[in-house]
This record gives structure tokens, C-alpha cells and sequence, in this order.
């Protein structure tokens, strides 16, 4: 795209002034090329978000999975892999990154790992028996997930030496934006297109296209002209949360919102076993799982503005109303899969897994702009380190929650997730309001806090 034209859509959508272009938090060398690292960085997020949607590991993942016959405990391990797999290495490589000038590269490696990770579940799922693809699918995404995790670190770092403060919000949002619309539209298509059948190609062409997708992606991002940056002042994340454990002893606010979080994790762990129930009651095919990416892709859509408005006023209560509305979701989705077998329908599960979307939304929202409003000023850091920490090791070890589902079934086993996220809610409810806490109390001399 030639520069003019993507100078004109930059000013567009933005709605500056060239002449009154104003860059002082990013350096002076990488003003001049702000359009084009803004309109970069949104085709970017653009291939991204529309390849995790098809390749989601709370969706499409387990109906693979649920259609090559693997065992129900394996679709457990999804959402835990995808999740601490991704933190991991945001903890422990973030002080490593910093070592080099550039940083856009890493990025770029991690797109093309994730995509080659796609390329070989694919295969996996079309030549190994049930069991070894199930196994296969599960490894692959955790190195998937890692490769995501080192590409966080990298973009965090792009962005602030590219994009000005002032237009990363809209760049952020268009890059949501765009990305949901086009999965929705991804949503219809399969609907639309896919074959009816059961056999697992269509899986397969979805794992390709999000191949394809996050190279684009990988391709978009090497592009953005970046500035040589600092290669001081790095630090070890995980060393970091480690010494800071005592606070959860000394700061009572602060440990029952990681006892509202760690709860409220069986709002996020819900959705593969959503889709197998959606599965095994109705044995729908490929194209209701189109249905179901249009509900979710709906949800990310609408949830964000409507919670992040409600959070300035009490993230807390949005914390609790989140996971309530995944309660109420998930008790419908037990009791379809209870009533008799004409009352399963794809557009009523279509409405369940919009209600669960609008709940993930909902929570993660809440607390990630409670724990920024409860850190004290110059902490926000260690705080989200050592709440990280301690949820990536606790969301790993519920993968083998899987084995429960296995063994009691996946009806009684959401109706336990549903019990959690209603004690979630209560404890989210009665959380004070940051400002209201007891105030922190300081690590006494000698302690781990020089390690901050």
C-alpha cells in the first residue's frame, strides 16, 4: 500500500492533524512512520484474532478432538496448556528480551512457530490413532502457547516505541474490531459452505487457513519500522512474584482477590466441555460449530465495551456479574443435556455459549482493572507478576480436572464448575473497592522487597 493512502486512512481513522502530530513518549525517529506502523500493527491483530478464533482452543480444539474419538480428559487440557503455557515464558524471557535493540523479530519467529504448530496438529489429527492425535494436539498447543507467550513480551515492547500513547487504545480496539468482524463472517461461512458429514476435514482446512493467517500476521509485523530500543533495566518476572509471596499474608485484599480469581477460572475452563455436551447431545456436525463461532464472536464483540464501562465504576461487581451469567450458562447447558434429546437444538446451545462469551468477558475485564486500581503506584508489576504466577500454576493443575469429567461425565461435571463460579461471584461481590482496602503493608527490612 502505497503512503499516501495509508497516511489518509491513519488520519481517518484517527482523526489527526498531520502537522500537529505529537510523538513524545515513543523516539523522535519513529514519529515519521506512525501511520504506517499503526496500520501494520491492525492487519496484524487483524490475521491474529480471526486465526485464534478458528483455531480455538475453547471451541474448535475439543470438537476436533470430540470427532476423532479422543478421550474426554484430553479436551480438559486445552484451556489450561493455552493459558499457562502462554504466561510462562511472559514471567520468566520478559528481563531476556530486553537484552536486544530490536525486538519486532520475536514476534515474527513466534507467528511462524505458531503457525507451523497449527500445520502439524493437522497432520497429527489426520494420520494418528485417537488417542495419539488427542495426545499430539495437546503438546503442540503448548508449545504453541509458549511461542504466543514470547510474542506478548515483543509486541508489548513494539507497540510502546512505535505507537503514541493516545492512539494505542483505537489501535487496540480496531484491531479487536476487525478481527471479531471477520470471524463472524468466518462464523457464517461455515455454515454456510461446510459439508455436513462427521469426518474431521473440515477441522483440518480451519487449522490450515489459521496457519495461513498467523504468517500474514508474522509478515505484517516484520514490516513495522522499529526503532532500536533500550537493552538495560530487564528483570526476571518469576523471580520477582517468588520473593513477593508474603504479601498474600500481609495484604487481606489482596488474597481474596486471588481467591476470586482462582474461583473464577471455572468461567474459563468451561467452554471445552460446553462443546463436547453441545456435541454428544445432538452429534451436530461441522457446520453448527459455525453457529457457535458467530455466538462467541459475538460476545468478544459487544462484552468489551459494555464491561469496561461498568468497571470504571465497580470492577468488582462486574467480576461477580460475570460469573454469574457463566452460572446461569452453564446450568442451562446441564439441564439440555438432562431434558430429553429433542430439546437439544444448535441455536439453543448457540445462546448458551453466548452467555458463557459475555461472562469470560465480564471477568477478565473486571479483574484485570481491579488488580491495576488495588496496585499501589510503581508496583502494578510485581502485583500482576505474583497473581500471574500463582494462577498459571493453578490453572495448569486443573487440566487434570479433564479425568474427572471422564469418569462422573461432563453434565454433573459443569454443574461442580457452576458451583464454583457462583462462590466466585460471592467473594467478587464482597471484595472491597480498591480504594477502600486495608492499605498495603510494606515487606519489613531485610525482606524480598529489593527484589522488586
Amino acid at each position: 500500500m502505497a503512503r499516501p493512502a495509508i497516511e489518509a486512512i491513519y488520519n481517518y481513522v484517527v482523526g489527526e492533524d498531520p502537522e500537529a502530530r505529537a510523538c513524545d513518549d515513543i523516539p523522535e525517529e519513529a514519529c515519521h512512520d506512525v501511520p504506517t506502523s499503526f496500520t501494520l500493527n491492525v492487519l496484524n491483530g487483524t490475521c491474529t484474532k480471526l486465526a485464534e478464533q478458528l483455531a480455538s482452543p475453547g471451541l474448535v480444539l475439543p470438537w476436533l478432538l470430540s470427532s476423532l474419538g479422543a478421550p474426554v480428559a484430553l479436551s480438559g487440557w486445552l484451556v489450561p496448556v493455552r493459558q499457562a503455557g502462554s504466561l510462562a515464558p511472559q514471567l520468566v524471557v520478559a528481563g531476556a528480551l530486553r537484552g536486544f535493540q530490536h525486538r519486532k523479530w520475536f514476534w515474527s519467529a513466534a507467528g511462524i512457530t505458531q503457525a507451523a504448530m497449527l500445520l502439524l496438529t493437522a497432520v497429527a489429527a489426520a494420520t494418528l490413532s485417537p488417542a495419539a492425535a488427542g495426545v499430539a494436539v495437546v503438546v503442540l498447543l503448548a508449545l504453541f502457547s509458549i511461542a504466543s507467550g514470547v510474542g506478548s513480551v515483543a509486541f508489548s515492547d513494539v507497540v510502546g516505541k512505535t505507537v503514541p500513547r493516545g492512539r494505542r487504545g483505537r489501535m487496540l480496539a480496531l484491531r479487536a474490531s476487525l478481527g471479531g468482524g471477520l470471524a463472524l463472517g468466518a462464523g457464517l461461512s461455515i455454515r454456510a459452505f461446510l459439508s455436513n458429514d462427521a469426518s474431521v476435514l473440515p477441522f483440518l482446512l480451519l487449522l490450515v487457513a489459521a496457519a495461513g493467517l498467523w504468517t500474514a500476521g508474522a509478515v505484517f509485523f516484520a514490516l513495522i519500522p522499529e526503532p532500536a530500543g533500550a537493552t538495560g533495566g530487564g528483570s526476571n518476572g518469576l523471580r520477582e512474584a517468588l520473593g513477593q509471596l508474603a504479601r498474600l499474608r500481609n495484604e487481606a485484599t489482596l488474597r481474596r482477590f486471588v481467591g476470586a480469581r482462582l474461583l473464577l477460572l471455572s468461567v474459563e475452563l468451561a467452554m471445552p466441555y460446553f462443546t463436547l455436551a453441545a456435541r454428544a447431545r445432538t452429534g451436530m456436525d461441522a457446520r453448527d460449530l459455525g453457529t457457535f463461532v458467530v455466538a462467541v464472536s459475538i460476545a468478544a464483540v459487544v462484552s468489551s465495551p459494555l464491561w469496561g464501562r461498568l468497571s470504571d465504576v465497580a470492577s468488582n461487581r462486574v467480576m461477580a456479574a460475570g460469573a454469574v451469567i457463566g452460572a446461569v450458562a452453564t446450568a442451562i447447558a446441564v439441564a439440555l443435556g438432562w431434558a430429553p434429546s429433542e430439546t437439544g437444538s444448535a441455536e439453543l446451545y448457540a445462546a448458551v455459549f453466548l452467555l458463557l462469551g459475555l461472562a469470560e468477558g465480564g471477568v477478565r475485564l473486571g479483574r484485570k482493572t481491579y488488580l491495576v486500581d488495588l496496585a499501589p503506584p510503581g508496583e502494578k508489576g510485581v502485583y500482576q507478576a505474583l497473581t500471574n504466577t500463582i494462577t498459571g500454576a493453578v490453572i495448569f493443575l486443573a487440566g487434570g480436572l479433564g479425568v474427572v469429567a471422564q469418569v462422573v461425565g461432563v453434565e454433573p461435571f459443569l454443574a461442580g464448575l457452576a458451583l464454583l463460579m457462583l462462590l466466585g461471584a460471592g467473594l467478587s461481590w464482597t471484595l472491597p473497592r480498591p480504594d477502600e482496602g486495608s492499605p498495603p503493608t510494606r515487606p519489613a527490612a531485610g525482606s524480598s522487597s529489593g527484589d522488586m
